[in-house]
C-alpha cells in the first residue's frame, strides 16, 4: 500500500536538499537564516509522522514553527541569484515549445483525478493500492512526480539538479508567504476549538431580528468576507462563521440546504481573499514575481469582482434557504 507519509517524506526531503543548496549559495547574504527556515520545514514534514501517531512529542515541532516565525519575521531570510535561465532564454524557449509547455502542469490534475477516482478502487491481496482516505493527496504527489518526469523527457533535460535549482529559486522568491494558507487554516481550527464561533453566534443571535432570514444570510456571507479579509484565508474563517451562523441558524433553525449553504458561504469567503493583502500568497507574491510596479495592483483590479460576487452569493444563498 502506498502511504501518505511517503509523500510527506518526499516533500520534506526536497526541502532539506534545497536548504543544503541555500546554505552553500554565497550570493545570498542571508543564506544561513534561509537554509534554517526551509530546513526546519523539511524536518517538520518528516518528524510530523511520529507526532501524528503519538510516538513522539509535539513540542519540538511547535518550537520549530516558532523559530521559523522569528526567522521570517525578523528578516533573517533572503534569496540568492540562483542559476535559473535569463529572461531572454526563457522567452526563446517559450516561443519554441509554445502551448506544449502546459503539458507537465496539466499532467498533475489528470493523474490526481485518475488516482482519486480509478486507482482508489484497486487493491492487491485485499489491501488498497493507495492508503484509504488519502487518495487525493497521494494522487497529487504521484502527479507531481509524473509531471516532473514528463517535463524532463519533453525538454530533453538529463540532470535532476536543473529542476531542483529552478524550484529552489522560485521557493526563495515566494519566501515565507508560501506557508501562509497552511498557517491560517490552522489558525481557523484553533479559533474553532477556542470557542470563538460560539461567542460570535451569541453576538449574532442577539443582533439579528427575529425571523429575518435575509439578515441571517447577509450576516453569514458578510462575516465570511470580513473574517477572510482579516485572517487572509477562507479556510480559516469558515469554522468560525459556520459554527456561529451558518450551521445553527441557516441549516438547523431555518432548514436550509446544508451543502449549498456551506459551499456558498465558502465562496463568500473567497470574495474576501480577492481584496486582502493578508492573502499574500494569492495577491502579493504574484505581484512580486511579475515585478509589478504596484504591489497592490491585483487587489485593486479584483475589488469590483469581489463585491459583485459577494452580492450574488447572498442572493443565491437566500434562494436556497427560503
Amino acid at each position: 500500500m502506498i502511504k501518505a507519509e511517503w509523500f510527506y517524506w518526499l516533500v520534506g526531503g526536497i526541502f532539506l536538499v534545497m536548504a543544503a543548496q541555500m546554505l552553500t549559495d554565497r550570493t545570498n547574504p542571508k543564506r544561513v537564516g534561509t537554509a534554517a527556515f526551509w530546513g526546519l520545514l523539511g524536518l517538520g514534514f518528516i518528524y510530523g509522522t511520529w507526532v501524528a501517531d503519538k510516538s513522539a512529542p509535539a513540542e519540538p515541532l511547535g518550537a520549530a514553527v516558532l523559530v521559523m516565525v522569528c526567522l521570517a519575521g525578523f528578516g533573517f531570510t533572503g534569496r540568492g541569484k540562483g542559476t535559473a535561465a535569463t529572461p531572454e532564454q526563457r522567452e526563446a524557449r517559450a516561443q519554441r515549445w509554445g502551448n506544449r509547455l502546459f503539458v507537465p502542469a496539466l499532467t498533475i490534475p489528470v493523474v490526481a483525478l485518475i488516482c482519486a477516482v480509478g486507482v482508489k478502487k484497486l487493491s492487491l491481496d485485499g489491501e488498497p493500492v493507495l492508503q484509504k482516505g488519502s487518495e487525493t493527496i497521494l494522487g497529487l504527489g504521484i502527479g507531481a512526480v509524473v509531471a516532473l518526469v514528463a517535463g524532463m523527457v519533453m525538454l530533453r533535460e538529463k540532470r535532476l539538479s536543473t529542476p531542483v535549482h529552478a524550484g529552489r529559486s522560485m521557493l526563495e522568491s515566494m519566501g515565507w508567504a508560501m506557508l501562509l494558507p497552511q498557517l491560517l487554516a490552522t489558525l481557523g481550527s484553533i479559533f474553532s476549538v477556542a470557542g470563538v464561533g460560539d461567542q460570535v453566534r451569541r453576538i449574532a443571535t442577539a443582533v439579528l431580528p427575529d425571523g429575518s432570514l435575509f439578515a441571517a444570510v447577509a450576516v453569514y456571507c458578510v462575516g465570511m468576507f470580513l473574517f477572510t479579509v482579516v485572517m487572509g484565508n477562507g479556510f480559516a474563517a469558515f469554522p468560525v462563521m459556520t459554527a456561529a451562523v451558518g450551521w445553527p441558524v441557516l441549516v438547523v433553525q431555518e432548514g436550509g440546504n446544508a451543502p449549498a449553504v456551506l459551499a456558498i458561504g465558502m465562496l463568500a469567503g473567497f470574495c474576501g481573499t480577492l481584496v486582502t493583502p493578508m492573502a499574500a500568497n494569492y495577491n502579493i507574491v504574484p505581484a512580486a514575481l511579475l515585478e509589478l510596479k504596484d504591489q497592490y495592483g491585483p487587489i485593486k483590479a479584483q475589488m469590483p469582482t469581489a463585491f459583485a460576487l459577494l452580492g450574488c452569493n447572498i442572493v443565491i444563498m437566500y434562494a436556497f434557504t427560503v
